[in-house]
């Protein structure tokens, strides 16, 4: 007489319950496809993909703890791939997800599947190289200043903005002989040092972030171009618009390494149907962000 299980070796186990299993399909239906690239590339793989149409989706503070658990899914001095998917944020936090990431990585490449841009391009920069396909677009690094009217409402603006408007008021008085056109007074009124201080050491920040990763890693050894990249890429001159579209054509005319990968390709097909996975889930659930590995899931 049997237990009741095949064979009547003892209560049938379980590591997930078939509702549980249920519920999550999705996950683990991605977790699955991480799996598959890792056999392709022989390197981990970690995701962090934000929803752009989300309210909180840029790159902050809050970020570290959930990073900090993709990375310690890598073993140390394993050679790790960033899937990353932002609109930016905080440069401060960007850097910090960098130190943590480069500190446990042998090699590091940046995977792009649609948009890295802004602080999400300083962290490009901060790789060995970044995979790329039509796609994929980075974006200048030019930094933007929010601040709020008297109205209460909030502007952003380039940092750059602010200064050259500046100048462009010193111009008109010069022109005048000295007189102010009254229509510059609420402009002056926004304008004050300690603003325009911040707008200029955001500038120079957001430039030596560039350099100075350049200079280590992607670039080691040609320090005159790593600071050409970097002023180029916090250009307005160059780049006139912050959400100015930078893909892999101008990326690798830029001097940056580019890996480049067909459409069609085995491993881009496979990046692509993860990405599409992501965005959905985004699109129908509003998260705000999602963090994840081969065994690791985490959505904020």
């Amino acid at each position: 007489m049997t237990n009741g299980t095949p064979g009547g070796e003892g209560p049938a186990k379980y590591s997930r319950s078939p509702l549980f299993e249920a519920i999550h399909q999705p996950r683990y239906h991605r977790q699955q496809i991480i799996r598959e690239i890792e056999a392709e590339t022989g390197r981990r793989l970690i995701a962090y993909f934000a929803n752009i149409n989300h309210p909180q989706s840029s790159i902050g503070a809050g970020d570290v703890t959930p990073f900090q658990d993709l990375i310690l899914d890598c073993s140390r001095g394993a050679d790790i791939d960033l899937l990353l998917q932002t609109p930016g944020g905080d440069i401060d936090a960007a850097e910090k997800l960098v130190y943590m990431l480069r500190e446990r990585a042998r090699a590091m490449r940046l995977i792009v599947t649609d948009r890295a841009k802004s602080a999400g391009t300083l962290i490009a920069l901060a790789s060995d190289s970044i995979l790329m396909s039509p796609t994929s677009e980075l974006g200048p690094i030019d930094p933007q200043i929010t601040i709020t009217q008297p109205d209460g409402k909030q502007l952003t603006r380039p940092a750059q903005s602010f200064l050259d408007g500046l100048e462009q008021i010193k111009l008109d008085v010069a022109r005048n002989h000295g007189q102010l056109n009254p229509a510059y007074f609420p402009l002056l009124n926004q304008l004050d040092p300690a603003l325009l201080d911040y707008c200029s050491k955001a500038m120079t920040r957001s430039r030596e972030f560039a350099e100075k990763w350049l200079c280590q890693h992607m670039l080691s050894g040609e320090p005159d171009k790593a600071k050409q990249i970097s002023e180029r890429l916090g250009s307005v001159e160059a780049y006139r618009s912050h959400g100015m579209v930078i893909d892999y054509h101008e990326a690798a005319k830029l001097g940056l390494k580019v890996d480049v990968q067909d459409i069609e390709s085995s491993l881009w097909q496979k990046l692509w149907k993860l990405h599409a996975s992501y965005d959905l889930i985004c699109r129908t659930s509003g998260t705000a962000k999602l963090f994840e590995s081969a065994k690791v899931s985490l959505a904020i």
